[in-house]
């Protein structure tokens, strides 16, 4: 099976860098859980010198399952009102990646 991960990035201002996790858990998992053919999330932080940067890594099991949550422009960054709140800027245009190769080490 192929896997397709689909990659964003936004950032918020210093000191307000817990409002952007907090609407990825309560909003926008919930509604990708709720689509067929997503697989998993996966929400990375970093800090900047002058902000926090998020990166969000979506996994789907095909390019039509990314279409039914992007719709026929699937490289353009969804981006609910919530998360525009929550960040200083982000990405408008996505990046899409192949999987070619995944390891995980069982606890």
């Amino acid at each position: 099976m192929s896997v397709i991960v689909r990659e964003w990035r936004g950032r918020a201002a210093l000191g307000h860098e817990q409002a952007y996790p907090k609407h990825f858990r309560d909003k926008v998992l919930p509604e990708l859980r709720g689509i067929d053919g997503f697989l998993g999330a996966r929400l990375l932080r970093r800090k900047l010198p002058d902000a926090i940067e998020f990166v969000v890594l979506t996994r789907w099991s095909s390019l039509h399952a990314i279409k039914t949550f992007a719709g026929d422009d699937m490289d353009q960054a969804v981006v609910e009102p919530g998360a525009v709140a929550a960040l200083k800027d982000y990405d408008r245009d996505v990046r899409h990646y192949e999987m070619l190769h995944e390891t995980s080490v069982d606890a």
